[in-house]
C-alpha cells in the first residue's frame, strides 16, 4: 500500500542532522521484483516496521528542535501519512503535539498545517481539539484555521474511503460528512468568524465527491442568500459533478448561471463540458465547443483533444480520430499514453497497421512504451500484409524499451 521508494525517501529524511560531519549511509536495497509486487503493501521493510516505525518518530520530534526542519511541509505530509497508512496513530498524535512548544504555534500558518495534517490521518477529533485550543496557545484563529477545520473535517472522510479501496471490506458510516454541516453552521458562531467564499466551496466540493450534489447545490444556493458571492472554483466544482453524473441539462442551466454573473468559463469548465457532450454523443457540438475555446484564447490541453479522439474511437472513426491526433501535434500539444492505447486498437482493428508501426515509434521516442500484447498485435498485422522487415524493426525497438521482450513467429 505504501511504496517502497517514499519510504527510501523518508529514510534519507530522517537521517537529517544539524552536524556540518558528512553522512555515510547504507546503499539503499533493490526494490522488489515485478513478480513479487503483489505483495510488497504487506511486506514490512526496516522503516515500516514496528521498532522502525518507533525510530522515525523519535527522529522526526528531534529534528523538529530545528526551525530549518520545521518549515519541510512535504516531510510533515509524508510522515504523517506513512504512520496513518499502518495506523500508528498514537504516533501522529505524538509528532503533532510535540509542535506545540514552539513559536511557530503562535502563526495560524503552522498551526493550519498540523490541523490538515490531522485531517490527512483520519483524526478529525483531534483537529477538533487542536482548533479550539489554538486562542490558549496565544494563536489567532481566523476564517483561514476554521477553512482549516472544513477541510479536515472532509479529508477525514476520503481517508476512511481510502482506506475503503485498498482493504476492500465495508467499514463502518463515517460521521464526519454529518459533522460537516454542524460545524460549518455552528462554529463560526461560536468564536465569531465569518465563512467566506472558500469555505463554502469546501463544503460544497465534500458533498460532490460524496455524490450528494443535491446537498451541494443547497449550500450553493444558501451561499447566495447569504451575500456571498460563488467564484469560478464554485462554478467548476458543480460543473464537473454534475457533468460527470450524467446530469446534462443541470450542468447546463449551472453554466448560464457562470455566465449571468460575468464568470469567464476557464480549461477545466470546458473540458467537463466537452466531456459530457461526447459522452451524450453530441460530439459536433464538442467540435463547436473547442472552437469556441480558441476564439476565447483558451488553448484546449491534451485531455480536451483526448475527449474527442476517444468519442471518435468508440464510434469506430478512425479518420476523424487521425485528423483530431494530427491536429493535437500541430498544436504543439505532447499526447500522452491514454491517447496512444486509445488509438492503437482502432489501426489495428481498421488494419492499418502502418499507422499503428509509427504511433508505436512515437510513443517510444516521447518514453512511452505499449504492453507487449498491443505491440504484438501491430507486429502480427504487418507480418499478415507481408511487412516482414518493418515487424522485425518493431520487434526490435520494443525489446530495446521495454524488459519484456517480443519474438518474430518461427514460420516467418
Amino acid at each position: 500500500m505504501f511504496s517502497s521508494s517514499l519510504s527510501r525517501r523518508l529514510h534519507g529524511i530522517f537521517n537529517y542532522s544539524r552536524s556540518p560531519t558528512p553522512r555515510v549511509n547504507k546503499p539503499n536495497p533493490s526494490p522488489p521484483s515485478a513478480t513479487k509486487k503483489c505483495n510488497k503493501s504487506t511486506a514490512a521493510t526496516p522503516l515500516t516496521s514496528e521498532q522502525g516505525l518507533q525510530k522515525l518518530v523519535k527522529r522526526f520530534i528531534k529534528n523538529s528542535e530545528s526551525e530549518k526542519f520545521r518549515r519541510k511541509n512535504d516531510t510533515y505530509f509524508s510522515t504523517v501519512r506513512l504512520l496513518a497508512i499502518h495506523k500508528k496513530f498514537s504516533m501522529i498524535e505524538d509528532i503533532i503535539e510535540a509542535q506545540k512548544k514552539y513559536e511557530e504555534i503562535k502563526e495560524e500558518g503552522f498551526a493550519i498545517r498540523l490541523i490538515k495534517l490531522y485531517g490527512k490521518a483520519g483524526m478529525f477529533s483531534h483537529a477538533r481539539k487542536l482548533f479550539d485550543e489554538l486562542p490558549e496557545l496565544n494563536c489567532e484563529r481566523t476564517v483561514k484555521s476554521f477553512n482549516a477545520l472544513l477541510t479536515s473535517c472532509a479529508n477525514s472522510k476520503e481517508f476512511e474511503q481510502l482506506e475503503t479501496m485498498f482493504r476492500e471490506v465495508p467499514c463502518a458510516n463515517s460521521k464526519e460528512f454529518d459533522q460537516l454541516e454542524t460545524i460549518f453552521r455552528e462554529v463560526p458562531q461560536e468564536v465569531s468568524i465569518e465563512a467566506d467564499v472558500v469555505s463554502y466551496n469546501i463544503v460544497i466540493n465534500a458533498y460532490c465527491k460524496m455524490g450528494a450534489l443535491d446537498k451541494a447545490i443547497l449550500f450553493f444556493n444558501d451561499m447566495e442568500k447569504n451575500g456571498t458571492e460563488p467564484n469560478l472554483v464554485t462554478f467548476n466544482t458543480l460543473l464537473t459533478a454534475l457533468y460527470s453524473k450524467g446530469q446534462f441539462l443541470d450542468g447546463e442551466s449551472m453554466w448560464a448561471r457562470m455566465e449571468n454573473k460575468n464568470i469567464a468559463p476557464d480549461l477545466i469548465s470546458y473540458n467537463a463540458r466537452l466531456q459530457r457532450m461526447v459522452l451524450e454523443k453530441r460530439i459536433q457540438d464538442g467540435i463547436q465547443l473547442l472552437a469556441e475555446m480558441e476564439e476565447k484564447a483558451i488553448k484546449p490541453n491534451v485531455d480536451s483533444y483526448y475527449i474527442l479522439i476517444e468519442g471518435f474511437c468508440e464510434d469506430g472513426d478512425l479518420e476523424q480520430a487521425k485528423q483530431w491526433y494530427y491536429k493535437l501535434k500541430d498544436n504543439e500539444v505532447n499526447p500522452n499514453a491514454s491517447i496512444y492505447r486509445t488509438l492503437l486498437p482502432l489501426y489495428c482493428e481498421k488494419g492499418d497497421f502502418d499507422s499503428g508501426l509509427r504511433l508505436c515509434k512515437e510513443s517510444f521516442d516521447n518514453g512511452l512504451v505499449f504492453l507487449a500484447e498491443e505491440v504484438q498485435r501491430v507486429v502480427d498485422g504487418l507480418i499478415e500484409v507481408s511487412k516482414i522487415e518493418e515487424a522485425k524493426d518493431l520487434v526490435a525497438l520494443y525489446n530495446s524499451h521495454s524488459i519484456f521482450k517480443l519474438k518474430i513467429p518461427q514460420s516467418t
